[in-house]
């Protein structure tokens, strides 16, 4: 239904604007020298896919300026909302493809990960109380939570992608890099565009987009996009395929020329994507150090009857038993307001509202079986910044000094439920209560979660020439952080003697020693308490840049960054009374020294670039997923690792030496690894043993029944996530011709990625490496300056991959779960210009 009515907004727009666009055109002539905002760039024509000819400069505004990408003296690359279309390239996952040093992975909307060179966010753990280390912007306004971000693209620009601690340049602190996405403006010439796509599995894509004057000073853009999608993985227990898409979007925006110095623009849009979503196919058995009857293939054995569908991942079968769901729906309205003081000096003003309603379904158990029945934790978030930055540009001295305020209220109201199969699969088979389903049965934990997250800065960056060609760029940036939270998780089950009673762990507290309920309380107990953290932090930069000739750059840099601290929202230790330990509820800043050094460069006339960067980036307090004993307990919680590094070199290259042909390469080369981290979270084939005490020695990795340490050194061992080599490559070639009595091109358009082995474990573990894969596009049509047909297949040779790999239930039954890649799809698309 949703798509539907995407369908028929965007047939409706476009016989509007087929209608308005010749009568209104001289109305619009008036306003046509009117400056856009911040000088919104102009189109990027140096991208494989436009089939245009060679062009002087790409034009970006990543530095709050407009100015040629080749004159940035930092690692950035851009995409063009032609490329993105061309490509199929509509969210932010899929940009992977197109950028080697980019890591996007996604169980659901909420549990996303993005990072840049390896760093970014702690891997396979949500927590609302940290911050992303990787920083996305769309039209300015920053995006906290990455599920508000996992929108399909709507009426895009351009995307740039900031590698390296961006906080002197940015409203929030970033440390890993900085993802800013540009929509296209409101226009004072009246446009329409609309595409429709329809391939395999049912896919149908639609966007249109309108825009032009309402008067002479006031423009208008209204841009809608609806996507779905049959799912790629059948779930033999719901008998539906699951992992579809299923979203729609629409954005809005009205450009006010209030006077001839100011520009106001006002925008809103809402976003949802209601997919049947999520779930793992079986991915394989690993054995650990538990019990031999405790392992997956015992358990699995306890249950007569019971058949995984397929132990081939590849075969995309599941038995999700328990309802799934991934509504996320996020909006928002902003205010931008550009004042040009003068000829030299620019305030800008941003004010946004944003929310976000996350309603999800899991089945985290990935069995069939009802072990859990509900692992739900549906989330409503408000956010609010402000941001004021003051733009001065003369001839030797360039600078930006902005303020940026945050403020962010998240509500989490979870539950986690166990089933009738919990008892068989959670309890030692040695133990009489195992065969008993009504003691783990209805095992309930209601949680209240709460965030209270505010964060204020102020910010310069300057750009002083010293002499013709030779650029210093000091910035600095000063944040206080506060963040205050509430963990309450009330557990209740049902006692021996039938009634139900809450799940203490608190000695001497009431069926503290009721059998069951000692049971229930080894699975999950009752927890309250209320994090607090606040502090100061400076952090700041040095870049100097040498322009060798006109079309040759040489830059390098230094930061001294930061991420701030946060609080475990997911539970903490507790001590031998019961009562959590405080110590644990806080996470240290991560302090961040980055060093970059890059070369940029044009030659033959500008139809060859070649950029070349090289990083090297430690990390001290990096957070991450931690398991150690140092509080007289052993749990996982959120934590500080002693230090990381990430280091590495990265290429582009891009050639168009005519109209007819254009091509590029890029590759990255990461080496990214715990430098130190002694008290890292066990992989699972070194898990689920008795903890050794005193002077015992660990058993063999992946023995049942071995002794297991109570926390692992991983430090030597590599970052999970990322790729040591990675690269992308295409080409497009076109040849002028006619069709239907039109002249144009007839094109044909080739894109490939590669990635080696990645470990997708937070501690690498032998049976979460996913194995190297490369992915081929092909596409090949015929277009002019009112339309493009062409057909197209991604993933063209049926490559079999894995997008995620994770340890199952508990992390020590041996059971591993898969998400797979998409197979081979294909289809046409079919776009207007008016």
């Amino acid at each position: 239904m949703k798509f539907k009515a995407v369908l028929l907004v965007s047939a409706a727009l476009l016989p509007l604007a087929t209608f308005v666009v010749e009568p209104a055109r001289a109305a619009a002539a008036p306003a046509a020298d009117v400056k856009e905002p911040d000088a919104v760039a102009a189109p990027i024509a140096t991208d494989a896919a436009d089939g245009a000819a060679a062009a002087d400069e790409v034009v970006v505004t990543a530095r709050r300026r407009t100015e040629n990408v080749q004159d940035v003296p930092i690692a950035i690359s851009v995409l063009s909302g032609k490329t993105l279309d061309a490509q199929g390239t509509y969210n932010i996952g899929r940009l992977t493809q197109l950028q080697p040093t980019l890591q996007f992975y996604s169980q659901n909307p909420r549990n996303t990960f993005i990072n840049i060179r390896g760093i970014g966010a702690p891997f396979g753990l949500t927590n609302d109380g940290f911050e992303q280390g990787v920083g996305i912007y769309i039209d300015d306004v920053y995006y906290n939570r990455i599920a508000s971000a996992t929108l399909d693209f709507v009426d895009v620009e351009r995307i740039e992608t900031l590698r390296g601690p961006q906080g002197t340049l940015y409203g929030k602190n970033t440390t890993a890099g900085a993802i800013n996405i540009t929509t296209r403006a409101p226009s004072f010439d009246f446009e329409a565009r609309g595409e429709a796509s329809f391939g395999n599995l049912n896919f149908k894509q639609a966007k249109a987009s309108i825009s032009g004057p309402l008067s002479e000073n006031v423009a208008a853009r209204i841009s809608v996009t609806g996507t779905s999608r049959r799912g790629t993985l059948f779930d033999t227990a719901q008998s539906e395929w699951i992992q579809s898409q299923d979203s729609i979007g629409i954005r809005g925006s009205i450009l006010w020329r209030a006077t001839p110095s100011v520009n106001v623009t006002l925008s809103g849009d809402f976003n949802l994507q209601d997919p049947i979503c999520c779930a793992f196919a079986y991915g394989g058995y690993g054995p650990t150090q538990r019990p031999a009857n405790r392992q997956y293939p015992a358990l699995i054995s306890y249950f007569p009857g019971y058949q995984v569908p397929s132990t081939n991942p590849y075969d995309r079968l599941t038995d999700a038993d328990a309802p799934l769901a991934a509504r996320n729906e996020h909006g928002g309205l902003s205010a931008r307001v550009v004042w040009d003081l003068s000829d030299r000096d620019t305030l800008t003003s941003i004010t946004a509202w944003r929310y976000w309603d996350w309603a999800p379904g899991n089945d985290r158990d990935y069995t069939g079986l009802p072990v859990y029945v509900k692992v739900n934790n549906p989330t409503k978030q408000n956010q609010y910044t402000q941001e004021f930055r003051f733009n001065h540009q003369s001839d030797r001295i360039g600078f930006t000094a902005g303020l940026f305020a945050f403020h962010q209220d998240i509500h989490t109201s979870g539950i986690q439920q166990t089933g009738t199969a919990a008892s068989k699969w959670l309890l030692s088979p040695t133990s009489a209560l195992s065969n008993n389903p009504a003691v783990l049965d209805n095992v309930t934990a209601v949680n209240d979660i709460r965030l209270n997250n505010t964060s204020l800065a102020a910010y310069a960056k300057v750009n002083w020439t010293i002499v013709e060609g030779l650029t210093l760029s000091p910035g600095v940036r000063v944040n206080y952080d506060r963040k205050k939270g509430l963990y309450d998780s009330v557990v209740t089950g049902t006692a021996s003697d039938g009634t139900r009673q809450i799940v203490s762990p608190v000695p001497g507290s009431p069926y503290y020693n009721d059998p069951w309920t000692a049971a229930q309380r080894g699975i999950q107990a009752s927890q309250f308490f209320e994090p607090r953290f606040s502090a100061w932090n400076v952090s700041y930069d040095l870049n100097l840049s040498y322009k060798v000739a006109p079309d040759v750059n040489l830059y390098a840099t230094y930061a001294r960054a930061f991420k701030t601290g946060g609080i475990n929202l997911n539970g903490v230790p507790a001590d031998a009374n019961g009562a959590p330990i405080l110590a644990a509820s806080t996470i240290k800043p991560e302090k961040v020294d980055h060093f970059e050094a890059g070369l940029k460069t044009q030659f033959w006339d500008r139809r060859a670039t070649f950029n070349l960067t090289g990083f090297w980036t430690e990390i001290r307090d990096f957070q991450a997923n931690v398991t150690n004993g140092q509080f007289g307990t052993v749990r996982g919680y959120l934590a500080n690792a002693q230090k990381v590094r990430s280091r590495g070199i990265e290429a582009d290259f891009s050639i168009r030496p005519s109209e007819r042909f254009s091509a590029y390469a890029s590759g990255a080369y990461t080496d990214a690894k715990y430098t130190k981290f002694v008290d890292a979270p066990c992989p699972p084939e070194l898990s689920g043993g008795t903890t050794v005490t005193g002077n015992q020695q660990p058993g063999a990795p992946g023995v049942p029944g071995a002794l297991s340490p109570a926390n692992c050194n991983v430090s030597g061992q590599v970052l999970p996530g990322v790729s040591k080599w990675a690269g992308s490559w295409g080409a497009e070639a076109n040849v002028p011709g006619g069709l239907f009595d039109q002249d144009g091109q007839f094109y044909v358009g080739y894109d490939a990625s590669y990635r080696s082995k990645w470990s997708s474990n937070p501690s690498p573990s032998i049976y979460t490496w996913v194995k190297g894969y490369s992915l081929h596009n092909f596409r090949a049509g015929f277009r002019t300056a009112k339309f493009d047909v062409y057909g197209w297949v991604r993933n063209a040779f049926d490559r079999n991959y894995i997008d995620l790999l994770l340890a199952g239930t508990g992390g020590n039954t041996g059971l591993i779960a898969a998400q797979v890649g998409d197979p081979r799809t294909w289809g046409g698309t079919i776009k207007l210009t008016f």
